[in-house]
């Protein structure tokens, strides 16, 4: 039966990160697909771009709440003693199959997000004292910048060196997931990459008004 519950487990996982929150969020309250302005990206990022505050930290919230989940739904069983090395590999697959259900969603024609908020519920989850780390990071990056990409990349390439220099991480698979999510968030930053070199990518600036 634990194989049964393994593929449950990282269906339901994929299925929580496939939940289109910008989508749902932009249709239901602002009567718009968030895809069509902005970015067209259908993350926090933009939501915050084109919804407005109030509705991008629902939305962060959310997708954040997303990755954090499928971490934990390891907790509802006892296969596993947890923090040992199977117990940490099975929460590092829950949550790489919330990435890809975020980056790509069931419920919006496998075209998501970046992934970084889903991403920041994953890390918190797993180890939540970096995740306040990396969290100032990124927002250090960001004051300094003003490009969220940018800073996304930078608090994700983060990850693994203070898993390896600052918290010495005795648990091989969790240094290598880090270093795995830091590469997808290149990939799915690839168009910033090219707006960033080529000075067109635009600074972040939180919309005020309720769009049309």
């Amino acid at each position: 039966m634990e194989w049964v519950y393994k593929v449950i487990a990282l269906f339901i996982a994929y299925v929580l990160g496939s939940i289109a929150t910008s989508i749902w969020v932009g249709k239901l309250f602002f009567n718009i697909d968030i895809r069509k302005h902005g970015s067209g990206n259908a993350g926090a990022t933009n939501a915050f771009r084109v919804l407005g505050a109030k509705a991008g930290f629902v939305v962060f919230a959310i997708d954040m709440l997303k990755g954090f989940a499928a971490v934990r739904l390891l907790y509802l069983t006892d296969f596993y003693i947890p923090e040992t090395g199977n117990f940490v590999n099975f929460q590092l697959a829950l949550g790489l199959a919330a990435m890809i259900g975020h980056v790509f969603p069931l419920f919006a024609q496998f075209k998501g997000g970046k992934g970084v908020a889903t991403l920041t519920g994953v890390v918190l989850a797993l180890h939540p004292t970096a995740t306040l780390i990396i969290f100032g990071v990124f927002l250090v990056s960001l004051l300094i910048t003003k490009f969220v990409s940018l800073s996304s990349m930078v608090a994700a390439f983060a990850f693994p060196f203070l898993l390896i220099f600052a918290f010495k991480s005795t648990t091989p698979s969790l240094v290598i997931f880090s270093m795995i999510i830091a590469i997808l968030l290149l990939f799915t930053h690839q168009k910033n990459i090219e707006r960033l070199l080529n000075g067109e990518e635009k600074k972040f600036k939180i919309k005020r008004k309720k769009p049309n």
